[in-house]
């Protein structure tokens, strides 16, 4: 029965072993690590913090609609003549007794203890608090939209470092592959040279290519460690530690017109949604500038109670009125809506160099898109032309029909012709999403389109 027990424990012990070891093992897929970032980036937390305060500032705006309650709780003591005289008399505490020169000169210290409920309410102010509102809340808009595009940001930085880890990892493979064949190629030139079918000239060539393929491996490594560095500052993630990644395959990618993605990125672009809106946040702020010369109306009242000590009964007291006001030497206001006009002004001028510099970057990207995608095929033929050529020289060189600086060119070829192909295969991932990018439609969802 125990030893029953130890193999049942055995086994289930090996199970979880084997399970965690498989989980472990999962590679990171590109739409883990761009919610990774998402969540941790410092740049997305710098946006969302950007997003909360200017959502503040809009409730701020808000706060001017209603009216402003005050409540004091003064404590006083002294013998002020007028002072004394008002105490008494707001307690109503006075007497016939005070009138007298003696009391009235040089009274007695008295103490006083007011309970005061003050209000004041701005109501009506030629609608600048409403403009006031509205540029605030379009700035929020603004912020919410600047958001967006911060994500949009980082998620193609994300898509650029882990292809970059991918391209390096396929230079290692790459690389370790051609270290092996001009280990073998010197090992069989070796045997060439004892059987008097080479001359030694070979022999140091064959050795020359496989220091340099030991140079490239090198070169190699170091390119997947700076690689990992950036997918680690991409992602917001500093102690992330070297893992698999889930490779992408070579594909082709749906193609648009140039004149269907500007009117997208036109469209949906959210930087220049954000700047849209900031802009006409602005136009809100110039009006309630030019609102603030008018007249306003503002209500105000005021109920207080007065005793000689805190706990005594003493007398209360209100007053309330409507005040309207003009401000009829404005220098400030006119300081202020000349600032603001000068923003606008700023403004309108970045919005028409923005929308010239947004038409650039879709072209641009949409002219790397088709480059890309031409390389890939290219880059493909050559791979296998190479591959081909390579074979035959091969079996020349062993026939004694070329020589070994034939043979290894076409090795140089064929390799190059390798690095030039998955170099083609994740610089056209990175160029389809440099043109959602472009167009405002890299969103984290999109993004598996690259996987």
């Amino acid at each position: 029965m125990r030893m029953r027990f130890r193999r049942t424990h055995g086994l289930a012990l090996m199970l979880l072993l084997a399970g965690s070891a498989a989980i472990a093992q999962e590679p990171l897929t590109l739409q883990q690590a761009i919610q990774q970032a998402l969540g941790q980036s410092p740049d997305a937390a710098v946006a969302r913090a950007d997003s909360e305060e200017a959502k503040a500032n809009a409730s701020l705006a808000r706060t001017q609609l209603f009216p402003q309650m005050n409540f004091t709780e003064d404590m006083s003591r002294g013998n002020d003549p007028v002072y004394v005289f008002g105490a008494k008399l707001r307690q109503h505490q006075f007497t016939q007794a005070d009138f007298a020169e003696n009391a009235l000169n040089r009274p007695l210290p008295i103490g006083n203890f007011a309970t005061r409920f003050s209000g004041s309410w701005m109501a009506f102010d030629t609608f600048r608090t409403q403009k006031t509102i509205r540029s605030a809340d379009l700035m929020r808009k603004s912020a919410d939209s600047s958001a967006k595009a911060v994500n949009q940001k980082i998620v193609f930085d994300v898509v650029q470092a882990y292809q970059s880890v991918l391209y390096a990892e396929r230079q290692i493979a790459v690389t370790q592959h051609e270290q092996e064949t001009a280990a073998a190629l010197m090992s069989s030139v070796q045997d060439r040279v004892k059987a008097g079918l080479a001359v030694e000239s070979d022999l140091m060539s064959a050795q020359v290519n496989v220091a340099a393929r030991k140079q490239e491996l090198i070169a190699a490594q170091g390119g997947l460690e700076l690689a990992w560095a950036q997918l680690r500052v991409a992602m917001g993630a500093p102690n992330l530690a070297e893992t698999q990644l889930k490779a992408i395959e070579p594909r082709t990618f749906p193609a648009t017109t140039l004149d269907e993605e500007l009117t997208t990125a036109a469209r949906t672009r959210p930087d220049l949604m954000a700047l849209g809106q900031a802009q006409s946040a602005q136009a809100a702020a110039v009006s309630a500038a030019k609102l603030s010369f008018g007249p306003h109306v503002s209500a105000y009242g005021n109920w207080e109670e007065d005793r000689p000590s805190f706990g005594s009964s003493g007398g209360n007291n209100w007053v309330a009125g409507v005040q309207v006001g003009i401000d009829i030497l404005p220098l400030g206001k006119r300081a202020q809506l000349a600032r603001e006009t000068a923003a606008k002004q700023r403004v309108d001028a970045q919005m028409a160099s923005y929308q010239q510099n947004i038409r650039l970057q879709v072209s641009q990207a949409h002219i790397q898109r088709q480059t890309a995608q031409l390389s890939l095929e290219t880059a493909r033929a050559a791979m296998d032309q190479s591959a081909e050529s390579l074979r035959i020289l091969r079996n020349r060189y062993g026939a004694g029909l070329a020589t070994m600086t034939d043979l290894l060119s076409a090795e140089d070829a064929q390799r190059q012709s390798q690095t030039n192909y998955w170099h083609a295969v994740y610089g056209n991932a990175v160029a389809y999403a440099q043109l959602l990018f472009a167009t405002g439609t890299l969103t984290p969802d999109a993004a598996e389109v690259l996987q």
